[in-house]
């Protein structure tokens, strides 16, 4: 009896051993090309950008895309290299200091700000378009912001941005290159208006 169950845990053993090994998923940083300076004087003012808030279908790594109207999947192998509101509110902090016009940190800095820019995301996907039409996919950023007076909890403005990039091709490389560019015209108009809305404070 124990010679047989000594045989039984050696052949589950090679079985284990013979199963084939998952591959890792190729990790994708957010590109991002660095924003022109300001041509106006620097404000004497200290923005927090809190990362945005997203559903569960949004707060992971995953690679989205739209294949057909109202069906969400995840491109295969591929994931970006941290959580998407993250990627997102990181690419936010750099433009605005590329900018240079303001004070700017994230929601882990312990300093105290007069501004803080909250937001909700709405989109972060590659979408195809019609069948008829064809083509290559487009990538989608949509996000609901707010700036609010820190000592006066006041609303300062909000604004809903939406921008869409097209992709030079269908290759998961390529898709991620267009949401760089999405992701750095998002930056420009969230530091524009930032900025815009707090000179006038």
């Amino acid at each position: 009896m124990r010679r047989l169950a000594l045989l039984l845990l050696a052949s589950t053993l090679t079985a284990c051993t013979l199963l084939p090994e998952s591959e890792p998923p190729s990790l994708h940083l957010l590109p991002a090309t660095p924003l022109a300076p300001a041509q106006s004087a620097p404000l004497e003012a200290r923005l927090r950008v809190e990362t945005p808030q997203a559903p569960a279908l949004l707060s992971g790594a995953r690679i989205l895309v739209m294949p057909e109207p109202n069906r969400l999947q995840a491109y295969a192998g591929a994931r970006w290299s941290d959580r998407t509101p993250l990627l997102l509110r990181d690419r936010l902090v750099e433009g605005l200091r590329d900018r240079g016009r303001l004070h700017v940190q994230d929601d882990n800095s312990p300093l105290g700000a007069d501004v803080a820019l909250v937001s909700d995301l709405r989109a972060f996907h590659s979408v195809y378009p019609p069948a008829a039409a064809q083509g290559s996919p487009v990538a989608v950023i949509r996000l609901d912001a707010s700036l609010v007076d820190e000592s006066q909890r006041r609303l300062l403005a909000e604004r809903r941005f939406e921008v869409r990039e097209p992709s030079e091709g269908t290759a998961v490389a390529q898709v991620v290159e267009a949401f760089g560019r999405a992701a750095d015209e998002l930056a420009r108009a969230i530091a524009e208006w930032s900025e815009e809305a707090m000179a006038a404070r």
